[in-house]
C-alpha cells in the first residue's frame, strides 16, 4: 500500500520519473514542461524515426526548435521499448484517437497502450490519460484492465484523466498557462493528479470524476464544431443572397455581449474538432439517444470541401475552362495558419474530390510543410512546389485552403488567372477572386 503523503512529497521534490507515451503535438510539449520543471522524463513512441530524431536533438514540429530538444538532455530519453515503463513512476498517455472511415472511434491505440502498461504495471504507478475520448474510457478500458493485476486503484496505483488542451502555434497560450482539468477514479487518484500537474501548469481545475473530465474536452470541441458549422451554413446561404459573410461577422463582433465570432472555412481540420464530436455521438447510442444537433453540424462541416470544389468548377467555367484537365494549386495544406500540423486537414479531402474530377494536375504549396508522407488521410507521398512567379503561372487556379501569414498573396494574385479564397485573404472584391 502506497502512502499518499509520501507519493505527493516525491512529486513535489521532483523525484518522480515521468513517462510520456506518444511524442506528437500533445506529448512533446508535455515532455518539455516536465523537464523544464526539473523532472527526468522518458518519452515512448512506436515511430522509430521520431525516436531517432529526438535522440539526435532534432525536432519534427516547426514551433519547437532543435535547440529546445537539445536543451532537454540529459534529463530526457526517448525510446520505443515499452518495457522501460517499469522504470518510470508516472505514465502520461498522449496517443491518437482517430475515427474509422465510418466515423466511429478507432480505439486501437488506447487498447494497445493499456496492454503495454498492464504488462509493466507496478505498485506506485500514476497513470494519466490525456487523449480525447468518450466519457467512460478511463474506467472501461484502463481500470478494468489494470484491476486484473490484483492491484487496487487509489491504494496501489492511481488512475487519472486530464484532457489535453494544446493549441499548436498559439503564441498566447501554451502548456504552462492553459488551465488543466483533472479527474480521478478515486479521491486519492485526484489528489495525486492535482499534485502532479501542479508542477507544470499555473492552474489545475479538479472535477469530481474521470467521466466529467472526459466530457469537458468533448463539450469544448463540440461547441466549436457546432458554431463553425453554423457560420459555414450561413456562408453558403449568404453567398446565394449576394452578402459577404466575412463583413457580417466583423459587424456582429462589435456587439459587446452574447456573441463570439467563429469563422467559416473549407472544412474542419486538426485532430480535435473534426473527430471529437463523433466520440459522443457514438457512445450516445448506448443510451438510446440520438445527438441530432451534433450530427447535423458534422454533416454541414463535412460538405464544405465539396462546396469549395463546386466554386472552383464555377470559376473555371466562367473563364471558359473545364475542371477536366485543369492545373490546380492548393495553397496551404496544414489544417490551420502558421503551423505545420496536417492532421485531418480539409486540403486532403479537397484533393481527393478534385482527383475524381479528372483534373490535369494537382500540386500544393505550403512554406511549413515541405513534404507529406503517406498517411491515414492521403494515399501517397507529395511535396510542396518551390514558390516562384514562373511556377505559379503554370496553374489555371489556386485554392487558398490555409492562410499562412508568410505567403506572398500579392504574387499569387498577379500570376494566376483565378483564385478560390476560402479564408478571406483578399478582403476587397477583386475580379479574379471567388470567395468560397
Amino acid at each position: 500500500m502506497i502512502k499518499i503523503d509520501n507519493l505527493i512529497e516525491r512529486i513535489k521534490s521532483k523525484e518522480t520519473k515521468i513517462g510520456v507515451i506518444g511524442l506528437g503535438y500533445v506529448g512533446l510539449p508535455i515532455v518539455i514542461r516536465f523537464v523544464e520543471s526539473g523532472f527526468n522524463v522518458i518519452g515512448f513512441d512506436i515511430d522509430k524515426e521520431k525516436v531517432e530524431k529526438l535522440m539526435k536533438g532534432s525536432s519534427y514540429i516547426r514551433y519547437i526548435s532543435d535547440e529546445k530538444i537539445k536543451s532537454l538532455f540529459p534529463k530526457f530519453f526517448a525510446t520505443n521499448d515499452m518495457k522501460k515503463l517499469k522504470e518510470v513512476d508516472a505514465i502520461l498517455i498522449c496517443v491518437p484517437t482517430p475515427l474509422t472511415p465510418y466515423k466511429e472511434p478507432d480505439l486501437t491505440y488506447l487498447y494497445n497502450t493499456a496492454n503495454d502498461i498492464y504488462e509493466n504495471l507496478r505498485e506506485g504507478h500514476i497513470i494519466s490519460l490525456e487523449s480525447t475520448t468518450y466519457p467512460g474510457t478511463t474506467r472501461e478500458i484502463y481500470l478494468s484492465k489494470f484491476e486484473k493485476t490484483g492491484l487496487v486503484v487509489g491504494r496501489d496505483f492511481f488512475l487519472i484523466y486530464s484532457p489535453e488542451r494544446e493549441d499548436p502555434g498559439n503564441p498566447e497560450y501554451n502548456t504552462r498557462n492553459i488551465p488543466k482539468v483533472v479527474g480521478g477514479i478515486t479521491e486519492n487518484c485526484k489528489k495525486v493528479g492535482i499534485a502532479l500537474y501542479s508542477q507544470i501548469v499555473d492552474k489545475v481545475v479538479p472535477v469530481s470524476s474521470t467521466e466529467v473530465a472526459e466530457a469537458t474536452k468533448l463539450l469544448e470541441n463540440i461547441y466549436r464544431a457546432v458554431n463553425i458549422a453554423l457560420v459555414n451554413e450561413l456562408k453558403m446561404l449568404f453567398d446565394r443572397m449576394g452578402i459577404d459573410v466575412w463583413e457580417v461577422i466583423e459587424a456582429s463582433k462589435t456587439k459587446p455581449f452574447g456573441f463570439q465570432a467563429f469563422y467559416p472555412g473549407p472544412g474542419l481540420g486538426g485532430h480535435c474538432i473534426p473527430i471529437d464530436p463523433f466520440y459522443l455521438t457514438w457512445v450516445a447510442k448506448r443510451y438510446d439517444f440520438t445527438t441530432s444537433f451534433i450530427e447535423l453540424a458534422g454533416e454541414i462541416n463535412t460538405m464544405m470541401p465539396y462546396y469549395v470544389v463546386e466554386k472552383c468548377i464555377e470559376g473555371l467555367n466562367m473563364d471558359g475552362k473545364s475542371i477536366k484537365g485543369a492545373k490546380i494549386l492548393i495553397v496551404g495544406i496544414a489544417y490551420k495558419k502558421d503551423v505545420d500540423d496536417i492532421r485531418e486537414s480539409p486540403a486532403f479531402k479537397i484533393i481527393k474530390i478534385l482527383e475524381k474530377k479528372n483534373v490535369g494536375k494537382i500540386d500544393y504549396y505550403d512554406p511549413y510543410v515541405k513534404e507529406v508522407r503517406k498517411t491515414r488521410q492521403y494515399y501517397k507521398p507529395i511535396s510542396s512546389i518551390e514558390f516562384s512567379p514562373e511556377k505559379l503561372k503554370e496553374y489555371d487556379v489556386a485554392i487558398i485552403v490555409t492562410d499562412h501569414s508568410n505567403i506572398d498573396y500579392k504574387t499569387i494574385y498577379e500570376c494566376l488567372p483565378l483564385i478560390i479564397d476560402t479564408r478571406n485573404v483578399y478582403k476587397e472584391k477583386l475580379p479574379k477572386v471567388i470567395k468560397a
